[in-house]
């Protein structure tokens, strides 16, 4: 079950991740780190956050793959924060 939402996404790469990719300690820790709640929501205000607090290469191949995939838009948007 903790891979799904990996298999979803990646799925329609040339080479797809893996959480097996991945070292255990690394998963171990980016699992520790998700915490789930529960709100009421009174008022909703958008706001982009295009991978910023990543590596520039992270960020890059994020916006390369949404290009090539069709999300132009948000992957132009991506570099330009390059």
């Amino acid at each position: 079950m903790r891979a799904r939402l990996a298999r979803t996404h990646e799925r329609t790469e040339p080479k797809p991740w893996k959480m097996s990719d991945s070292s255990t300690e690394y998963i171990d820790e980016v699992l520790k780190a998700i915490v789930g709640i529960e709100m009421q929501i009174a008022r909703l205000e958008g706001k982009a956050k295009l991978s910023q607090n990543r590596e520039a290469r992270d960020r890059l191949n994020a916006a390369e793959k949404l290009i090539n995939n069709g999300s132009t838009e948000l992957g132009k948007a991506m570099l330009k924060g390059a």
